[in-house]
């Protein structure tokens, strides 16, 4: 059983002492005088300083664009740098006026070149927009950040509470140096996620809007649920559940491909009260049994199998060998829900133990479609989601219910631009933070018709997604870099035969985008007419932290630009100082957002010990990051993804970006590995446009690229070629593999069994020596 309030994460109470500190920090606004010789695009971040030349130059031939200005009347000076890291934003380029002299685009004008370094939102677009201006948003901002309790207060009230919460609206601490870190929000609230995102828009007029759209992997047929019809699927599932003893704060692991059922259980749920782990259907048996070991589940949920392009997965059978498994470590379940996906597997062709499996479809059908909410503490846990790293003990990260349903709901609806009439396509699966977040709670939350993906998005041919984009109108659509790039590599004719005119807003999450892609992304799928929201946020932070808001500002290709509301993110060296103005170091988080996780679920000394101990005051993201002169953030990868050549840190990122930016290159994955010279070498997986044939001239010249672009420190030391890249089913490259077959470490290659397809991995190591 999973605790309501899990002790670990309760005890040690720390007073709410924040809002009144903040209150008395002071913010003077004062005119500027429009300087618009000051207003340039700094180099992207994968290059060096040196490039400002090449940049400056090409400040000089390039076309001019016709609207922007800094922004008007809003220079922040802080007494205490509560918004030092937006004070960037009182400079900030915008539409209002006219100059000449940038490296920009304007949406539906144009295409975005190499040389063009800024894009703007288009008229038509700013007078529509959430947040139409720099300005509006350091309203919203400077407010969020001064008096979180009175913005996120109101914020709240948009949803439905039975009960409003305690006096204190936040109570934190996040130094680790005064006592156990602590974060509550809206604790005392009363509430529950699932009525906020299902009953209450069926009781505003949205009962016959669809809610979910579905699509199967084989084309040619579809399934939809209204928003009533999938109250009443959620409320059967928990009705049945509740028949089999299980309770609020009880567990329940979800193991499902992306069905409707995947969100009608998460749903049902919330719902109940009981505490969902989603486990991602590509996990082996012994990775599903650490997560059921862990934390004990009433009943497990799955289906028979699921077919993946043309690939069936056993999936009830890799159940059956984690439940077994998990029985050894002295944790049994009575129930395993199976839900038959006939057109994957048959009953009869299905593995059956009696007396603990039962078919969804003969019994989660004869329930009710009423079922009494369980009214929850916004405190209560909602769900745990473990994440996992290549060695170690999965992390349960726990989040909880009032903050996370607030702060996803508000992050969908200002990132993505949400309009009602929207129909919106997130990519990822529901095994992952962004299927929880951007698949599930914050959409529905915003009574939003929502695209489900049952298949691979290059099955029959890599023209599914735009199919699927044509075929439901699709107007934003979220996905991630690694999906941008494959689609590249098979060329734009598969993009172009469809329409994809119903895309008014494109998305990127899960990793830095390079701008060769992001530049792709928005030409090609977008026609140039589509802003990209390329946000950066964590399992771990619940929902996006830094993240262009469409119409609000001009982007930058790469760039997740600048914070959402109430985040406050600082760059500090490795001492732990903050950095200010254009610099690179360390990415972490100053005070605490509704969002944020409360704990690793049975280990809150190892909660505090990754996160909070390395910058004592401070959230650690485990990122690196540079901000321009302007003020834009860029993810540079992960820390433990830099490399230190020669004294020289190296993000991956960079290097990949480089790499890519190579008209043959269509992907690249970059590695460390030990140089008895350098300390460390850099290894450059390079996966090539289709037809172009390894050839020693095309490695000096990828080498070469990367030389121009960063500098001769950051050349690869070997270029490896590889006809594809070892990805999860959900796209995410395995770097560990690499890094193993990096330093021949062929016999510890672990656990493939997630890849999409593991004879990658063959195929990598007989290439090694090429």
């Amino acid at each position: 059983m999973v605790s309501p309030r899990p002790p670990v994460l309760y005890s040690g109470y720390v007073g709410n002492g924040v809002g009144a500190a903040r209150e008395a920090l002071a913010v003077q606004i004062s005119p500027v005088v429009f300087d618009v010789s000051l207003v340039k695009s700094p180099p992207t971040v994968a290059r060096p300083s040196a490039s400002v030349s090449a940049s400056a130059s090409r400040l000089c031939r390039r076309r001019f664009c016709r609207r922007g200005i800094r922004m008007a009347n809003q220079t922040l000076k802080t007494t205490k740098n509560h918004l030092r890291h937006v004070d960037s934003m009182s400079t900030l380029p915008s539409r209002a006026g006219k100059i000449t002299g940038l490296n920009a685009v304007i949406l539906g004008e144009a295409l975005a070149s190499e040389e063009d370094d800024l894009v703007f939102p288009n008229d038509e677009f700013v007078r529509q927009a959430l947040v139409p201006s720099p300005k509006k948003y350091l309203e919203m901002y400077k407010r969020s950040i001064e008096d979180p309790a009175g913005f996120w207060s109101d914020v709240a009230s948009q949803f439905y509470w039975k009960r409003r919460w305690a006096e204190s609206v936040v109570s934190e601490n996040f130094d680790v140096r005064n006592g156990s870190v602590k974060i509550e929000w809206f604790k005392g609230g009363i509430t529950n996620i699932c009525y906020n995102c299902l009953d209450r828009n069926v009781e505003s007029g949205n009962a016959d809007k669809i809610a979910i759209y579905w699509e199967p992997n084989e084309p040619g047929s579809q399934d939809s649920l209204t928003y009533s019809q999938l109250l009443q699927r959620v409320c059967q599932l928990a009705n049945y559940l509740k028949d089999k003893g299980v309770r609020k704060g009880d567990a329940i692991v979800i193991y499902l491909p992306m069905l409707m059922e995947l969100p009608i259980a998460m749903l049902a749920c919330a719902r109940i009260g009981a505490v969902h782990s989603v486990v991602f259907a590509g996990f082996s048996a012994d990775s599903l049994a650490q997560r059921i070991v862990d934390c004990k589940p009433k009943v497990v949920i799955t289906c028979n199998a699921v077919k993946r392009g043309s690939k069936v997965i056993p999936l009830k059978d890799i159940v059956d060998a984690s439940l077994i498994e998990s029985a050894k470590n002295g944790v049994s379940v009575d129930v395993c829900l199976t839900y038959e996906n006939e057109s994957a597997m048959k009953r009869e062709s299905t593995k059956w133990q009696v007396g603990r499996d039962v078919w969804w479809q003969d019994v989660v059908p004869k329930y009710p479609t009423t079922c009494e909410v369980e009214w929850v503490d916004a405190e209560d846990p909602l769900f745990l989601l473990y994440t996992s790293g290549s060695t170690g003990k999965p992390k349960g990260v726990l989040h909880t219910t009032g903050g996370y349903m607030v702060y996803t709901a508000t992050t969908f609806k200002y990132a993505f631009d949400y309009k009602p009439s929207d129909i919106y396509w997130c990519t990822a699966d529901c095994g992952w933070i962004t299927g929880h977040s951007y698949v599930t709670y914050g959409p529905m939350l915003n009574g939003a018709t929502v695209v489900i993906f049952e298949g691979a998005p290059n099955y029959p041919d890599p023209g599914r997604s735009w199919d699927i984009v044509d075929k439901f109108k699709v107007t934003i659509f979220y996905t991630a870099p690694t999906l941008v790039r494959s689609l590249m590599r098979d060329g734009d004719e598969y993009v172009t035969r469809y329409s994809r005119k119903s895309l008014r807003v494109l998305g990127s999450v899960g990793e830095p985008i390079n701008p060769s892609a992001w530049r792709w992304f928005f030409n090609v799928v977008g026609d140039s007419r589509c802003p990209i929201s390329d946000t950066w946020w964590q399992t771990e932070t619940g929902g996006f932290m830094i993240t262009p808001l469409p119409g609000a500002w001009p982007q930058k290709p790469g760039s997740a630009t600048f914070p959402f509301f109430g985040v406050q993110p600082v760059i500090v060296d490795e001492k732990g100082a903050e950095i200010e103005g254009e610099c690179s170091g360390y990415l972490c988080v100053k005070s605490s957002w509704p969002g944020a996780f409360r704990t690793l679920y049975g280990d809150h000394e190892r909660y505090e010990t990754t996160y909070f101990k390395p910058f004592p005051g401070y959230y650690f993201s485990g990122d690196g990051c540079s901000r321009d002169k302007d003020g834009y953030y860029w993810l540079t990868g992960r820390v433990d993804d830099v490399i230190n050549v020669s004294g020289h840190r190296i993000g991956t990122a960079e290097v990949e970006s480089a790499l890519v930016s190579h008209p043959q290159c269509a992907e690249a994955a970059v590695v460390g590995f030990e140089h008895e010279v350098k300390g460390q070498g850099i290894y450059a997986f390079v996966t090539l446009v289709d037809g172009v044939p390894y050839s020693e001239e095309l490695r000096k010249s990828l080498i070469l690229t990367v030389r121009n672009q960063i500098g001769a420190f950051a050349a690869p030391d070997k270029i490896h070629w590889a006809p594809g890249l070892p990805k999860t089913r959900s796209g995410k490259i395995m770097r560990r593999i690499l890094r193993k077959i990096a330093s021949r470490q062929l016999d510890e290659l672990g656990d493939t069994s997630t890849l999409a397809d593991p004879s990658v991995v063959e195929q990598l190591i007989e290439l090694a020596d090429r």
